[in-house]
C-alpha cells in the first residue's frame, strides 16, 4: 500500500498536478482542463484512480481533495517545489556549497519558485548583468550582503543610495577591511546618508552575495571546492522568494554589528 500510494501520486505528472491544483479548493472539469492544459478524456482516468484511493471526492462535475488528500498535498507541495527548483538549475545547485544555509532555510528552498541562472560572459566577468542593473535601479530599497569585494556592485549601490534608495549593506570582515583601507572616504560618505545602514558580519560569511529588493531576490554561492568562483547567480522574482530572502538577510544581521562611524586612521 505504501509503495502503491507513492506511485499513484508521483508516477503521473497529470495526477500530481491535479492534486496540487485542487489544493486551492473545489474545481469543476472546465477549470481543471484549462489549468492543466489537458482534455477531459485524458484526465478522467487519472481522477478515477485518485477517487478509488480516496484522495479526491466528486460532487456532480466538481472535484475536491478528501481529508486524506489534503494532508498528503500539504506535505507534497514543499517537496515538489524543491525538486522543481533543483531540476531547473541542477548543475548550479550540485556544484555549490549549501552549508551557508541554516537548516530552516534549506527546508524552505522550494519557496524560491522559478529562478533564472545568470552566467557572466568571460569577456564581461567583472561587469554587472544588465538585468540586475535594471532591477536595482528601479528598486525602492536594497538589502545587500556580500563576502567578496566587487567594485561594480558597490559603486552602483552607492549611486542609488545617494539618490535616496533605502539601503542596508552587510559586509564580511575582509570586505570591510578593504573598504576601510582603500575606500575610507566613500565609506564615510555613505554612512553620512540617513537612508543607509552598514553592518559588519562577525565570523565567516559563507554566502558569496545576497541581494533582496522589492523587485527581486538574487543569490550567489561559493563552489564546494572554494577554488573557482564563477560569479554565477540565481535571480528570482516571486513574492515568496523576496520574503524568504529578507528572512535570510535578517538572520545574517543577528551575527552582525552596525557601523555608525568610521574611525580616523
Amino acid at each position: 500500500m505504501k509503495l502503491e500510494l507513492i506511485e499513484l501520486i508521483f508516477l503521473s505528472d497529470k495526477r500530481k498536478q491535479l492534486l496540487l491544483f485542487l489544493r486551492s479548493g473545489t474545481k469543476n472539469m472546465d477549470e481543471i482542463t484549462e489549468a492543466l492544459q489537458v482534455t477531459s478524456t485524458s484526465i478522467l482516468p487519472q481522477i478515477k484512480k485518485l477517487k478509488d484511493m480516496s484522495l479526491v471526492l466528486q460532487e456532480d462535475r466538481s472535484y475536491t481533495l478528501s481529508p486524506i488528500g489534503k494532508v498528503l498535498v500539504e506535505k507534497m507541495q514543499p517537496l515538489v517545489s524543491t525538486i522543481e527548483l533543483f531540476e531547473d538549475n541542477f548543475e548550479y545547485w550540485s556544484e555549490k556549497d549549501l552549508q551557508a544555509f541554516t537548516l530552516s532555510f534549506k527546508k524552505r528552498l522550494g519557496e524560491l519558485g522559478k529562478c533564472k541562472l545568470i552566467q557572466p560572459d568571460l569577456d564581461r566577468m567583472f561587469e554587472l548583468d544588465p538585468e540586475v542593473v535594471e532591477g536595482l535601479s528601479s528598486s525602492a530599497y536594497i538589502l545587500e550582503a556580500i563576502a567578496y569585494f566587487y567594485p561594480p556592485m558597490i559603486a552602483l549601490c552607492q549611486e542609488l543610495a545617494k539618490k535616496g534608495v533605502e539601503f542596508s549593506f552587510l559586509m564580511s570582515e575582509s570586505v570591510y577591511e578593504r573598504h576601510y583601507t582603500d575606500y575610507i572616504e566613500d565609506l564615510r560618505d555613505m554612512l553620512a546618508l540617513k537612508n543607509v545602514k552598514f553592518f559588519r558580519y562577525s565570523g565567516e560569511l559563507k554566502i558569496a552575495s545576497l541581494t533582496v529588493t522589492d523587485k527581486f531576490f538574487m543569490l550567489s554561492l561559493f563552489p564546494k571546492n572554494q577554488r573557482h568562483f564563477d560569479r554565477e547567480s540565481l535571480i528570482c522574482y516571486e513574492p515568496a522568494a523576496l520574503s524568504l530572502g529578507t528572512e535570510l538577510f535578517n538572520e545574517l544581521l543577528l551575527d552582525s554589528t552596525q557601523i555608525t562611524e568610521v574611525p580616523h586612521k
